[in-house]
């Protein structure tokens, strides 16, 4: 009878064919005399990492895939991924070999020496850790970022940003159901979930360079990261999402407004076409920015998508203009002239149809 599997290690992949035998071989070199399993959670990439992954399971049992379709998301991989395993520990790493695997029987050695604890971390910023070849902007915007988690949310981490660690997978199937899934901080996530203080450890290593493929970090990045401490902090009150929503709306408005101005007042334009022109600007501003970050795991892909998209949400949005005028107009006569209320209620209820219906006929439909 083998040994029974100890260890999974869960790895979220999108465009990391080249990577993907690389990281293996060093799983398999740095985890010798370990029973262990590798699952790469692939977000249907289009160069071909899951069938790069597939290949090497076709020799090697201990290699898994999950290539998910329709879905998006380095959060919301690594649960799917963390529980789809029997192993009694998880770990976490990039498939870009950014993160030292070389640790990992260290990270395992300390989860065996102590069953209080629940996750130990790779950390840049403990003593022995680094960043590698960081500039100096990269540097000072991680430490924006963390000082700004440990704050907020008062997880008390030297390296909340890390997405290295391993964990007890029980404790992951206990706090999943909690879990927002929201941006690339998985690790932020656990942490700040869990309705009891998770007991850590933090080990140092240092961040290699990228040698393959591109990296994924960019603006909107950046902009999940806050939308992911935004939902840990008031997601109850208000959805994350509606938020978004809402708030591209208001610069909607903003877009209305300035087109209005030019071709009425700048150029001379009848107020209707104005009117007309400002109300289209502003919806397809809307939908293209919405498509972007609002629904961006659910990002509408090709032309067909996207214009099939586009005419859905101008059609969902001018029924919740009328809505939003029918009931204004409603509480305005009701109330005898009490305009602002009226209006804001109209607004509310214009702003929630627009988001039930798109997010439903827009977005809901891939």
């Amino acid at each position: 009878m083998s040994d029974p599997l100890e260890l999974a290690i869960v790895i979220p992949t999108f465009n990391e064919r080249a990577n993907v035998p690389l990281l293996v071989a060093r799983l398999e070199q740095a985890l010798a005399g370990t029973r262990w399993e590798a699952i790469f959670v692939d977000d249907d990439s289009p160069d071909g990492t899951a069938d790069a992954a597939r290949e090497i399971a076709r020799r090697d049992p201990r290699v898994r895939v999950i290539q998910r379709i329709g879905r998006r998301g380095l959060a919301t991989a690594c649960i799917e991924g963390m529980c789809a395993t029997a192993a009694p520990l998880v770990a976490v790493i990039d498939g870009d070999l950014q993160h030292d695997e070389a640790i990992l029987p260290r990270m395992l050695q300390a989860m065996r020496e102590d069953d209080a604890l629940d996750i130990v971390i790779g950390s840049r910023f403990v003593d022995g850790g680094g960043t590698g070849e960081w500039d100096r902007d990269r540097v000072a915007k991680s430490a924006l970022a963390t000082r700004l988690s440990q704050r907020v949310l008062n997880v008390g981490l030297t390296d909340p940003m890390s997405g290295f660690f391993m964990i007890r997978t029980q404790a992951v199937r206990t706090v999943a159901p909690c879990l927002s899934g929201i941006g690339f901080k998985i690790l932020l996530d656990i942490m700040a979930a869990s309705d009891r203080p998770l007991r850590f450890l933090e080990l140092p290593y240092v961040f290699r360079c990228r040698e393959q493929g591109e990296s994924k970090l960019d603006h909107v990045v950046a902009l999940e990261y806050l939308i992911a401490i935004y939902d840990r902090k008031f997601g109850r009150v208000v959805p994350v999402r509606f938020a978004m929503f809402s708030a591209i709306g208001v610069i909607g408005v903003l877009i209305h407004m300035s087109v209005l101005t030019l071709l009425h007042l700048g150029l001379g334009a009848a107020f209707l076409v104005g009117q007309i022109v400002g109300t289209v600007a502003a919806m397809t501003f809307n939908f293209f920015l919405n498509n972007a970050l609002t629904y961006r795991d659910r990002r509408l892909r090709g032309w067909r998508q996207m214009l099939d998209g586009w005419v859905s949400f101008c059609l969902v949005c001018s029924v919740g203009a009328i809505a939003n005028v029918g009931v204004a107009a409603f509480l305005y006569d009701f109330r005898y002239g009490a305009w602002a209320g009226s209006a804001l209620a109209g607004v509310l209820v214009g702003a929630v149809w627009n988001y039930a219906l798109s997010s439903r006929f827009t977005w809901g439909r891939y």
